[in-house]
């Protein structure tokens, strides 16, 4: 898979004509390639921070060559944020949950739990290796974890994220099973910076990609 990550800053008494532009985007719903796409409000104030999803790299580069940017015209956006960052990269490994597959994920979840890390030089394939032996499977057995992705958007940057049936699933799997996991992990090892966002999701902004060939 390939996934892509939006972090928009909209300005101050534009929420309202940025949420109304996103719906918009149901418009990509018959897009080749498109597993789907969500997101939601960050808690901490007006950012709006959004999860695609797609079956491959060259999927989402005919999309971005031949409809994005006519889509994002009719979405009519631009004047509602000030900065907008996106980032994009393989799926390095997925993150297996209670849904059958990412796209039912999306479909189900309601929270969105993102950590944008920053390793140390060099530390990439220990991390990954960590990912295997530590978080996996120990996210896996947490209670209403769906689904989830490590993706690689830069050589020493890794973007993991995983989606949440309710609020409360990941809130007691913060409690009881992160901080055995953390120890285990030792995180500091492998990671310098990281950035960490618990985002409810939107149900208007959820786009469902269509059913790949059986």
């Amino acid at each position: 898979m390939w996934s892509k990550w939006i972090d928009c800053r909209v300005r101050a008494g534009a929420r309202e004509a940025f949420a109304a532009g996103q719906r918009r985007w149901s418009a990509i719903s018959d897009q080749p390639g498109l597993v789907g796409q969500g997101g939601g409000w960050a808690p901490d104030g007006d950012r709006a921070l959004l999860l695609a999803l797609w079956t491959d790299e060259p999927a989402y580069t005919r999309f971005m060559r031949e409809r994005h940017d006519l889509v994002a015209d009719e979405a009519a956006q631009h004047g509602s944020w000030t900065d907008l960052r996106i980032a994009a990269g393989p799926v390095v490994r997925a993150l297996p949950g209670a849904a059958a597959s990412p796209a039912d994920a999306l479909a189900r979840a309601t929270v969105l739990r993102a950590a944008d890390c920053r390793l140390r030089p060099g530390r990439a394939a220990h991390f990954l290796d960590v990912q295997d032996r530590v978080w996996t499977p120990g996210m896996a057995a947490a209670e209403g974890m769906l689904a989830g992705a490590v993706t690689r958007l830069a050589a020493d940057r890794f973007l993991v994220t995983t989606l949440w049936s309710t609020a409360a699933a990941h809130g007691a799997y913060a409690a009881h099973r992160l901080p055995a996991l953390l120890a285990r992990a030792d995180v500091p090892s492998d990671i310098h910076a990281l950035t960490g966002h618990l985002v409810p999701l939107e149900p208007a902004w959820l786009v469902r990609g269509q059913p790949g060939p059986s």
